[in-house]
């Protein structure tokens, strides 16, 4: 198609739920993403994993990926988290029928899920190796020159390109960030005893150690690691010999999970935070990292992103059916005001999180034990930090019910 309700630019992750659920909902899109889809769908290309949480993970299933996920996903059935290995820890199980608080996909496999919907929806033109060379964005629409030559049209732009949007920096849209001196290590490992699919996030001076459960393989037990470490130390850990990073990975687990290996390939990711004052301009919307990058500490970054397109959708679809343009500024501006705060505030809690416990010192430990150990006995307290892993905190749009809008 040439014209189309949307342009999305970015067919990541967020990008690509965003035009699967638009297609379920009757609106029709082009998604223009630069990528090669062989390249992205390889084992080389990104060891990363994310836990999806339990609403996100409702909105998949409801607009239609529930067989390509089946069976991919391990479920999380608890979360410890802890400062170093001692004593004082917080606890997150669910209640009896509430069900898996999240469930760990590999990257990988979430992306040849969405690849495979989007192919399947007629209203979703989704456009792999392709550029958008120039978009002008006025009162009358949107007009996208591709490299192809081929002009495409819609109502509405939606910037999903990740944390470094150009179509958020073109909209000239002021964004706070800065960079943390940690970068990310992420591999897999295998170790001897079963993980009874929990997560483990353990803090320390040095940065989060968050051992998060994945599916057995043919080899065993086996678990994605998210290590953070100081920027100065990032190059000599991925030099490290197999045998050497794996006895540094015993140290910091306290050999729970007993002996550890083989390990997976290792990646490295520089870490930092951003946050757009504004998510929406004239004809145009951000969702995901391009509107908002978070430290990885709880674990929230996809499904943030997640929620952004649950919310856009139902403003969307509310919006047809009052037969507005999909571009009508009291639409962007109802979507606005629905994730602005509810992103600033998860982005202050992961930096807050991240600065809390990097603070060195016996007196710093014995405060943060303090405070998780007194979390683990307050219901209300612990009630809200489960609706937040569970992404079920504040207004929740109908599709991270499992509805549609």
């Amino acid at each position: 198609m040439t014209q189309a309700d949307l342009l999305i630019l970015g067919g990541g992750l967020v990008g690509s739920a965003l035009a699967v659920a638009l297609d379920a909902h009757g609106i029709s899109s082009i998604v223009i993403d630069p990528a090669d889809p062989d390249a992205i769908l390889a084992a080389s290309h990104d060891g990363r994993a994310s836990a999806i949480a339990a609403a996100p993970l409702r909105m998949l299933e409801a607009i239609g990926l529930a067989d390509d996920l089946a069976g991919k996903g391990c479920p999380i059935e608890s979360i410890r988290v802890s400062d170093g290995l001692k004593p004082g820890k917080l606890d997150f199980d669910p209640q009896e029928g509430e069900g898996a608080l999240g469930t760990m996909f590999e990257n990988r496999d979430l992306r040849r899920a969405l690849m495979a919907a989007a192919e399947r929806a007629p209203l979703a033109d989704v456009r792999m190796k392709t550029r958008a060379v120039s978009v002008e964005r006025d009162a009358h629409g949107v007009t996208a020159t591709l490299d192809s030559g081929e002009t495409v049209r819609a109502q509405l732009l939606i910037g999903a390109e990740g944390r470094a949007s150009p179509t958020r920096d073109a909209a000239l849209l002021r964004v706070a960030r800065w960079t943390y001196d940690h970068a990310a290590i992420v591999t897999s490992l295998h170790h001897e005893h079963s993980h009874e699919n929990t997560a483990f996030e353990i803090f320390y001076p040095q940065g989060p150690f968050a051992i998060l459960p994945l599916r057995d393989d043919e080899n065993g037990h086996r678990s994605a690691i998210v290590w953070s470490v100081k920027r100065s130390e990032e190059a000599g850990m991925m030099k490290l010999s197999e045998r050497g990073f794996l006895a540094e990975a015993s140290k910091k687990m306290g050999g729970f999970l007993g002996e550890l290996g083989p390990l997976g390939p290792r990646f490295s990711y520089p870490l930092g935070f951003h946050h757009a004052a504004k998510i929406t301009a004239e004809r145009l919307a951000l969702v995901g990292d391009a509107a908002h990058g978070i430290h990885p500490i709880a674990g929230q970054g996809v499904n943030v992103g997640f929620r952004d397109v649950a919310a856009l959708v139902e403003v969307l679809v509310e919006g047809k059916r009052l037969g507005l343009d999909m571009g009508d500024p009291a639409l962007l501006s109802r979507y606005e005001r629905w994730r602005s705060l509810d992103t600033m505030m998860v982005s202050i809690a992961t930096d807050a999180l991240t600065h809390l416990f990097g603070l060195p010192g016996g007196a710093a430990n014995a405060a943060r034990r303090f405070g998780l150990s007194a979390v683990d006995k307050v219901p209300t307290l612990k009630n809200w930090f489960m609706a937040e892993a569970r992404g079920e905190s504040g207004k929740v749009p109908r599709l991270l019910h499992g509805e549609m809008a």
